[in-house]
């Protein structure tokens, strides 16, 4: 007898968005699937979605053209898409079978087909939380990891700067540099986000950008002699700021500019001499370039984590249907912390 269908609720992309994104760019639906593959289908999973993780780069797919990553933009009537964790149901792939974990590219659904299963990572370590997976174990992890220790180059005792440091990658980049042994300090915007920088994150510094009129004052205050390492999440007048104030030879790590994603016209840096004259090195990257070194992170990580020395903070929405307005809110600092969609827990 043929399995019957069962409902599943999906997170639908509207269409393409100019400016700030709006919940109503997204609408909620519910139709129906069957829990296993259709015969002849071949290299596929069938999997039910667990987390789903909000991250500031989905916004540049929710535009037409997506000349700024190297996944393709949303495409309207379909649903939102983005990294996850989840649970193999059904599987016609070797390297799959059924109540497998994984953490990878899936869509905002309940149930999702994936034909693409290079796509995803198997889960090692089930003693932590599940939910890491799309934080301290997943790509934000990396991401933390090899941009400071792999773009940055750092050395014991340097001056390193991160903005928007909250969030799901300034937090571990901040806890890397101080297990490293440098002097960290870290901006956010809310008097929460700064203390849990210094008193969970252990920051030796760490100030509000939002109360800061002058921001090339501020960080001349918090470093009298200069940056050595710029991890960049905010871009726009930040950036700027921060020109005036890198060491010689200083290097500024590229991850992300969340001030400039939702402008029709992004905003420009006057301050490009300053890389001349002080030798900067500034160098963009993606997680994607550093996948290889995944097993080498987590036999870093995991330790660290278990004994204590690296903590996670998250912040975690129940259900599908409050997806939306989880992204949203990572453009208004709405989150603190890893910012996460539980869909299903196990």
């Amino acid at each position: 007898m043929a399995e019957e269908a069962i409902s599943n609720k999906r997170v639908m992309f509207k269409n393409y968005v100019t400016g700030f994104p709006k919940e109503s760019d997204m609408e909620l639906v519910t139709s129906s699937t069957k829990l296993n593959i259709a015969e002849g289908t071949k290299d596929a999973v069938l999997v039910k979605n667990l987390y789903l993780s909000c991250d500031p780069y989905m916004r540049s797919r929710m535009s037409k053209f997506d000349t700024l990553t190297i996944t393709s933009s949303f495409q309207p009537g379909k649903p939102v898409g983005g990294f996850g964790v989840v649970k193999v149901l059904d599987s016609t792939h070797p390297n799959y079978k059924k109540g497998d974990l994984a953490w990878g590219i899936t869509e905002w659904e309940e149930y999702s087909l994936i034909v693409s299963p290079q796509l995803l990572i198997k889960i090692p370590h089930t003693d932590l939380p599940l939910s890491y997976y799309t934080g301290i174990l997943g790509m934000p992890g990396i991401t933390a990891y090899a941009g400071f220790h792999e773009v940055c180059s750092p050395k014991k005792g340097e001056f390193v700067y991160i903005s928007a440091a909250s969030g799901a990658v300034g937090q571990l980049v901040g806890q890397f540099a101080k297990l490293f042994g440098c002097y960290v300090v870290g901006s956010a915007g809310s008097k929460e986000k700064v203390d849990l920088l210094k008193n969970k994150f252990g920051f030796d510094e760490a100030f509000n950008y939002k109360e800061e009129p002058d921001l090339n004052a501020a960080l001349k205050r918090y470093f009298p002699e200069g940056i050595d390492i710029y991890f960049e999440n905010v871009g726009g007048k930040m950036l700027d700021a921060v020109l005036l104030n890198m060491r010689v030879r200083g290097r500024i790590a590229v991850c992300g500019m969340i001030s400039q994603y939702n402008l029709d016209k992004p905003e420009g840096v006057h301050n490009l001499t300053s890389i001349i004259y002080k030798r900067v090195r500034i160098e963009g990257f993606l997680a994607n370039d550093f996948y290889h070194l995944y097993p080498k992170f987590l036999e870093m990580v995991i330790p660290y984590i278990k004994e204590g020395k690296i903590v996670y903070v998250e912040d975690v929405a129940e259900g599908l249907e409050n997806a939306p307005t989880s992204l949203i809110g990572l453009f208004h600092g709405r989150n603190v912390g890893k910012q996460v969609v539980a869909v299903a827990r196990e």
